[in-house]
């Protein structure tokens, strides 16, 4: 039994100094970082989510916080402080840089990478909490590869960071805080989620120093409070994007409904957007012909209400025509304005 001990101390040890060498700031740490960001940032730029994903296997972001879940579980103060100014200063480091890349490129558009990091939700911390436990076990089991978890953990550290340098570069700070946001929340759940894994594979030297147990306590209350304060704000976002994603379901099911009347007629897109004392819907069509206003005014008193907002319709037709061997595929015979002002009414 002592053997098994001694040789269950040992791996342990090599954890321990895996962890503690990673976690330090060195040339390596900030080349590999720096040319991450670049990487990333123009990933992000060129709306390409293999470029993102390339980036992530030089991205070296993890090392320090799972320096910070050691210390933390371990006691150990040194290690505590050494990792977050590792961490820090690789977090300004790729703010810095994707700032300096959207700034050099402010022309260009925020593309659909970048906006879908600026609206964090419950799901992403949900996500990052699975993503750091299985960092901390693969760094504690030697039949994992800790570099292929550590590639997958970094999509949710180094992208959200570097849309947030971009979208302030491009003046749009709400964007920014709300990537921010998505990349410190996912930041909090490695962390705490990686502490759980490591204390429950016995790396807890807090523990063999008999601290006592409120000193404990307080050691991860920080993080405990952050994570439930996180959660909590995320799960609202969440519940507000949900919310939103049924009300547009809904908007274009009624508008497709009612434009299934018109021969040729195809819904492409419906978006919803708030502005003052109302709700501005905004359907684009496919269609042979255009809409009279009164045909209009039919479908938005249809439409369902968001709130005590006012609607109001757009409806933009792309006038275009469709044609088989047989002749157009829409009604030419009947007069449009009396079919717009007779059908688009009627359930």
């Amino acid at each position: 039994m002592s053997q098994v001990t001694e040789t269950v101390e040992d791996l342990r040890a090599q954890v321990r100094q895996s962890i503690a060498s990673a976690a330090k700031i060195d040339a390596s740490f900030l080349i590999m970082n720096g040319l991450a960001t670049i990487v990333a940032a123009y990933g992000l730029l060129l709306d390409s989510v293999a470029v993102v994903i390339g980036a992530m296997i030089i991205a070296t972001l993890l090392g320090p916080i799972m320096g910070i879940a050691l210390a933390l579980v371990d006691g150990d103060d040194r290690l505590l402080r050494a990792a977050l100014i590792a961490e820090g200063i690789g977090v300004a480091l790729v703010f810095g840089l994707a700032f300096l890349v959207g700034a050099v490129h402010a022309e260009l558009p925020l593309t659909t990478e970048i906006l879908a990091r600026a609206h964090p939700n419950l799901m992403d911390l949900m996500v990052a909490l699975a993503g750091g436990a299985a960092g901390a076990y693969a760094t504690v089991s030697p039949k994992v590869s800790v570099g292929l978890v550590g590639v997958a953990i970094s999509t949710a550290l180094v992208p959200p960071l570097a849309a947030s340098g971009i979208c302030l570069a491009h003046g749009r700070g709400d964007l920014a805080l709300g990537a921010f946001l998505l990349f410190f929340a996912n930041l909090v759940a490695i962390q705490f989620a990686s502490s759980i894994m490591l204390w429950a594979h016995g790396l807890h030297q807090i523990a063999a120093n008999l601290m006592h147990p409120l000193q404990l306590l307080r050691r991860g209350l920080a993080t405990a409070v952050l994570l439930v304060a996180l959660a909590v704000g995320l799960g609202l976002n969440f519940r507000a994007t949900v919310s939103e994603q049924v009300y547009l379901g809904n908007l274009r099911t009624t508008i497709e409904r009612h434009m299934a009347q018109f021969a040729g007629v195809r819904v492409l897109e419906v978006t919803s957007r708030e502005r003052e004392d109302r709700n501005v819907v905004t359907a684009i069509v496919r269609s042979p012909y255009s809409f009279t206003p009164e045909s209009v005014s039919r479908l938005e008193s249809l439409l369902p209400r968001k709130g005590d907002l006012q609607t109001e319709l757009h409806l933009r037709a792309v006038l275009t025509k469709e044609t088989s061997a047989e002749g157009y595929l829409h009604e030419r015979a009947v007069d449009l304005k009396e079919v717009q002002d007779t059908n688009i009414g009627s359930p």
